[in-house]
């Protein structure tokens, strides 16, 4: 199999390494490409108004919460995953924002077949890794009336530390979402069986350091995750500060999470859920703070995203 030829490569003896997760939610350039009915929405001239000027704020935005991660953290994050980008075009801005650009960030994408047009990727500091392979992952399989899953791939990247050797994998998820009624379940266990299929291939060649970060549109408590953490060689990571990454009717959820390997788990890991004051506002249904989305229904609110991001630190 494919994922067999990566050499196990040296074990876990690197330096601190610290990963970030975001969902950016609805993270589309500002064009309309003619990819359906969400680019054409979120465009100039679509429903949303979705200008030019928007889409920068919004990249200055999610920039500057990284820098917030290196000052309240002591570094910057070493490799972020990153959800519901449209393309290349929008990560590509990302990284190259006055803010960021002089920090190096690398980043991989692929297309997926997504019915919405949203895809997952991967940021890299390219000072403190090297990219050895990287890959998406198709989620095979068929609904209860015969319909194929188009969702968005897994992401495989395979990355090599500088200063030490040291490899590791990291993979990136977007489940399917609860979204629209009915029977969805079968959609979350697809991609969690195939994240697990992957896993542990990685496994059975001998390499031990894994991490699945993503939205996984479950809360850990949810018995699927079985497949991934009894079944499997992944370790699931509760954190250790922090109420949940996404706020539904006055009650924090846990949905962004962190399963990692035993070669991980060897390096301490924690996982926090950051809390940046400028992605938080005033709930004004409930008591509280939740995050500040880019929109509320029709209405530009100005924010990044209604996930808050999540942090996994290694010694």
């Amino acid at each position: 199999m494919l994922l067999c030829l990566f050499a196990a490569g040296p074990g876990p003896d690197s330096p601190g390494t610290m990963f970030m997760f975001w969902n950016l939610e609805n993270f589309f350039d500002y064009r309309d490409s003619g990819q359906g009915g969400s680019d054409a929405e979120f465009s100039s001239m679509g429903e949303r108004h979705w200008t030019k000027t928007k889409f920068y704020r919004k990249c200055l935005a999610a920039a500057k919460t990284i820098l917030w991660i290196s000052d309240t953290y002591g570094d910057l994050p070493d490799v972020v995953g990153v959800a519901e980008v449209e393309n290349s075009f929008v990560v590509g801005r990302l990284v190259n924002t006055d803010v960021l650009k002089k920090h190096g960030y690398g980043f991989i994408h692929y297309d997926s077949p997504d019915r919405r047009g949203i895809d997952v990727a991967l940021l890299y500091r390219k000072e403190v890794f090297d990219t050895l392979e990287s890959r998406p992952f198709r989620i095979d399989a068929r609904g209860p009336d015969g319909k194929e899953l188009n969702t968005r791939d897994i992401l495989m990247v395979k990355l090599r530390r500088k200063d030490s050797g040291d490899t590791l994998v990291a993979f990136v998820n977007h489940h399917p979402s609860k979204y629209r009624g009915g029977s969805t379940e079968w959609r979350r266990e697809a991609a969690v069986e195939r994240l697990r299929s992957l896993a542990d291939s990685l496994h059975s060649c001998g390499i031990r350091n894994i991490v699945a970060m993503g939205d996984f549109n479950d809360t850990p408590d949810n018995q699927l995750f079985r497949r991934l953490t009894e079944n499997g060689c992944l370790h699931l990571m509760e954190p250790a500060a922090g109420k949940g990454t996404i706020r539904f009717n006055g009650k924090w959820e846990m949905i962004d999470l962190f399963f990692v390997s035993e070669g991980i788990m060897d390096r301490n890991p924690v996982m926090v859920i950051p809390n940046p004051p400028f992605l938080t506002a005033r709930d004004p249904a409930h008591s509280g703070d939740k995050p500040l989305r880019t929109y509320s229904g029709p209405r530009y609110n100005g924010g990044v995203s209604d996930h808050r991001p999540v942090l996994l630190m290694l010694d």
